[in-house]
């Protein structure tokens, strides 16, 4: 498979030197450059399917008339909150 290549991008001086500063050993300012759009674009693909499937959510409960009550909701957040919690003092 071919390769392609981004733009150059010119930036602050104060930012490139910010960049050099956090690179790993072994890492150069392209790999880094690139590690960062791959996340960029996985984060950016996960909001998209989040939203898609809350507004799926929201028709279905138009149609149906089914929903579940703030407070249900809020409930259950906080319980896996109170988890989640508890797993991660466990793993101290």
């Amino acid at each position: 498979m071919k390769t392609a290549t981004f733009p150059s991008l010119r930036v602050d001086p104060g930012l490139r030197e910010s960049a050099e500063q956090v690179l790993q050993d072994g890492e150069s300012i392209s790999s880094f450059v690139e590690q960062s759009i791959r996340e960029s674009v996985e984060r950016r693909q996960a909001q998209r399917e989040f939203i898609a499937r809350g507004l799926r959510s929201r028709e279905a409960a138009h149609r149906t008339g089914k929903y579940v009550k703030s407070g249900a909701v809020i409930g259950r957040l906080e319980k896996m909150l109170v988890r989640a919690k508890a797993s991660a003092k466990r793993r101290k």
